[in-house]
């Protein structure tokens, strides 16, 4: 995968150079090119914004750089052999960024991004490259942040997670919190390690009975109650057909019924036994 950042701030990017993204980096799974957006300014401020149209506060990210930026960027990246681009935008008016997203970008051999500062990029340049590549506007989360950067590093790492090769166990993922299958509407329970005893803290029994069927189980009675505690809304939307019997056993013992429509939701009062 050939990776390319757009940025007024490319020492932002340094993260990029270490952990399983600098691994994927040095054994060539990720191509990945920052690029200083100032480098396509012509004036002695470098300047790459201006006041918006129509007044109001802040700036606006003008598209003169902007193009030219991001024309140079595609034109190396098919010289080089690269294709397929996608255009990355991280916005908090994007929808939002999911596991589900992640993997869409993960089978996709080329993303440019573009993070924004100040109030955002023109809206013609997304609007001029949406008609040479499919643009993924996305948001990390419902919160504003300074620059689009740090959400350039949190959708790089969920995705190149999930390219063969990047992580040391191939199924490390599978087990993840919104990982597609059976763990899409779910978070992953919690987990434990050596020493069997720590501060006069044990662990749960079943994880040293040597009975898979039972652990397994068990792993999933514990990621439907953290669930239940910290993200309700998965299991308000989630297909009630990818539950077996257990699982509904599970979720009756939380306080949750499932309605005429077909959803499992809870009545107001109902607690865990």
């Amino acid at each position: 995968m050939r990776l390319d950042v757009v940025t007024i701030f490319p020492e932002y990017l340094e993260p990029l150079n270490v952990s399983l993204v600098g691994k994927a980096r040095a054994r060539g799974r990720l191509d990945v090119q920052v690029h200083d957006l100032r480098d396509w300014t012509y004036d002695r401020h470098n300047t790459v914004d201006d006041t918006p149209y129509g007044g109001g506060p802040g700036m606006v990210m003008k598209t003169e750089p902007w193009g030219e930026a991001l024309d140079e960027v595609l034109a190396a990246g098919y010289e080089s052999g690269a294709s397929g681009p996608v255009l990355v935008v991280p916005t908090p008016s994007g929808r939002p960024f999911t596991q589900q997203v992640a993997v869409e970008l993960s089978e996709r051999p080329w993303l440019v991004f573009t993070p924004a500062r100040y109030e955002g990029i023109d809206r013609r340049v997304v609007d001029e490259y949406a008609t040479r590549m499919p643009v993924y506007e996305v948001s990390i989360g419902d919160y504003v942040l300074a620059g689009g950067e740090a959400a350039v590093l949190v959708i790089t790492e969920a995705v190149a997670r999930l390219l063969p090769g990047v992580l040391g166990n191939a199924e490390s993922h599978r087990d993840d919190s919104f990982a597609t299958g059976a763990m899409a509407d779910l978070l992953e329970g919690p987990v434990y390690t050596k020493p069997p005893e720590w501060r006069g803290r044990g662990i749960p029994d079943v994880l040293l009975s040597g009975h898979h069927g039972k652990i397994a189980r068990w792993r999933r009675d514990e990621a439907f109650r953290r669930t239940d505690l910290n993200r309700p809304d998965l299991l308000e939307r989630s297909d009630p057909a990818s539950f077996d019997k257990k699982d509904r056993e599970m979720l009756s013992i939380l306080g949750w019924k499932q309605g005429s429509g077909g959803r499992f939701g809870r009545e107001p009062g109902d607690v865990e036994e």
